[in-house]
């Protein structure tokens, strides 16, 4: 955990100013409506619209001259894939990237046009992880893992070195799971920085394979089923290093229903005027949830990403 602290610090400084630092605002809606001091950590203003191109900056910028020369492979659902494909445009790093044929349209549109080649695998985001890991090895390459790589976490964790900034009075954290770069990142850095601060994991009730796992003591495989909150969906890659980072910094979980995810989403968009991804509903509907333990308490909410699928936004803040 201490060296991951000092990549995460090395991170911070090192991947300015091609990353910005996000806003991290109070919200006076929010707080009323929960009875915490509510603040929102404001990741959907990221460049490619989420976290995930600190990870990848922090990546491709320790690659040695070859890698850098001959490419890296990733594998992504659409925010992943944007943020290496405009890392990799940035740094001159060639990338070719695997994505789910089922992803949003809109998504992998947008990582053609950053510039990588883009390749489509039958099945979900596990086998696509699964596809690009092993043409990575064929060919040679890096793979950059959307989180099963220390680099990208401690890319990552760069958001908790500015929640520490911003607020070091921090309660709580609202974190919605996935593989859990995000919140191990977030974790590592605030133990160190903020350790009064607990870090709540968040998840959709119908893609909870992290929260499966954690209970089982063991990454285990989940059938998923369909949820707004793709950013966060498909399964855990074995031997993740994320496991037991989560394991150890998770005070707290949530498991939200697809109508919690709904809400939150149309909440934001009444309250603070944003149209957000599915993954960041989650985050607050597990606060909305949880709300009565932190009454009173200073609470964040990471808001991971608004690269939203307008058609789903509106159909899903419409019912």
């Amino acid at each position: 955990m201490d060296s991951l602290f000092d990549d995460i610090a090395a991170a911070h400084l090192a991947i300015r100013p091609q990353v910005s630092v996000t806003p991290l605002e109070h919200s006076l809606a929010l707080s009323a409506l929960t009875g915490c001091e509510v603040y929102l950590k404001c990741e959907h203003l990221q460049r490619t619209g989420s976290f995930k191109f600190r990870g990848a900056s922090n990546k491709l910028r320790l690659l040695d001259p070859v890698a850098r020369r001959d490419g890296v492979i990733a594998a992504s659902t659409g925010n992943h894939g944007q943020a290496v494909a405009l890392a990799g445009r940035l740094l001159g790093v060639p990338v070719t990237v695997y994505a789910p044929a089922s992803a949003a349209a809109v998504k992998l549109d947008a990582i053609r046009a950053l510039g990588a080649e883009l390749k489509l695998v039958d099945g979900d985001a596990l086998a696509a992880e699964l596809s690009a890991g092993e043409a990575a090895r064929r060919a040679g390459l890096p793979f950059v893992s959307p989180y099963n790589d220390l680099e990208v976490v401690a890319g990552q964790g760069t958001v908790g070195m500015e929640l520490a900034e911003q607020c070091p009075e921090l309660d709580a954290v609202f974190v919605s799971v996935g593989g859990g770069g995000l919140i191990s990142g977030i974790g590592a850095a605030m133990r160190r920085l903020a350790p009064g601060a607990e870090m709540v994991g968040c998840w959709p009730e119908t893609a909870a394979t992290m929260h499966a796992s954690l209970q089982a003591g063991r990454i285990v495989e989940v059938d998923e089923g369909d949820t707004l909150s793709d950013g966060t969906a498909g399964g855990v890659e074995p031997g993740a290093v994320t496991f037991e980072l989560c394991r150890d910094l998770i005070r707290h979980g949530a498991l939200v229903s697809e109508a919690d995810i709904r809400a939150a989403l149309r909440l934001l968009a009444q309250t603070e005027r944003w149209m957000v991804e599915g993954a960041a509903g989650v985050a607050l509907a597990g606060l909305l949830q949880l709300a009565p333990s932190y009454e009173g308490k200073k609470v964040a909410v990471v808001l991971c990403g608004r690269n939203i699928v307008l058609d789903k936004f509106l159909s899903a803040v419409a019912a």
